[in-house]
């Protein structure tokens, strides 16, 4: 446990450098922007592969007893969830987290402007049910707590960034909930025609992640898993 704590603890720690803008700067002046993406993204992969054993190492101790219904959760909530990250990284976004430069935002703000972070809350809210442990509670517990807190900073990062004007007018297409811009009228659905192929692609990673991906990754194959409660 003292392992998984140590892990749980740095991964955390080392995931706040993003969103503290004078260290992040301070860091690209001194390493450049290539090779500080590189390096961080090497880090954060190092981290997670660290986290995921010192989690399997990790004594067990039950919180709560396995039902069928659990094992749904996941089952139906992270297809939103992949769809989410997949369209949140390829959309640019300069009100939150996206692979692609741009000063305009993307056609996935017109869902949510923070579309990876919810990718991250509803990950790690829909495992809690399954994962009946207080390791597993911990770590899924405090994933979407770092998820929620994510909400507020990037937030406060773009106002500042972009400036009071400019963050009223692009803030004004988009929200923090999923589709209250849409459902308020402030974005046309018509909008949401330019997310299809990331859609199917979301699509592709899910169904490969279900079948194969999440047993080679992580360890437990969900579907035998649910087999075994069915």
């Amino acid at each position: 446990m003292i392992e998984f704590c140590a892990a749980l603890t740095t991964f955390l720690v080392a995931h706040l450098i993003p969103a503290s803008r004078g260290l992040r700067a301070r860091l690209i002046l001194l390493m450049g922007r290539t090779a500080y993406l590189t390096v961080y993204s090497i880090l954060s992969l190092g981290l997670l592969g660290w986290l995921i054993v010192a989690a399997q190492r990790a004594e067990t101790v039950w919180l709560w007893d396995p039902a069928p219904w659990q094992w749904h959760v996941p089952f139906i909530t992270m297809p939103m969830a992949t769809f989410l990250l997949v369209a949140g990284l390829v959309s640019a976004n300069p009100l939150s987290i996206s692979l692609r430069g741009g000063i305009e935002p993307g056609p996935i703000t017109t869902i949510t402007r923070h579309p990876v972070l919810w990718a991250f809350l509803i990950w790690a809210a829909a495992h809690i049910p399954p994962n009946g442990t207080v390791v597993a509670l911990l770590l899924f517990g405090a994933m979407a707590l770092f998820s929620l807190l994510g909400f507020v900073l990037l937030d406060l990062k773009a106002r500042k960034r972009l400036g009071p004007e400019r963050w009223q007018m692009v803030a004004a297409g988009t929200s923090i909930l999923p589709f209250a811009a849409l459902l308020s009228g402030r974005v046309r659905w018509r909008a949401l025609r330019a997310l299809v192929l990331p859609a199917l692609i979301a699509l592709a990673v899910y169904v490969w992640f279900v079948l194969q991906g999440h047993a080679l990754l992580i360890g437990p194959d969900p579907l035998a898993g649910l087999a075994a409660m069915g």
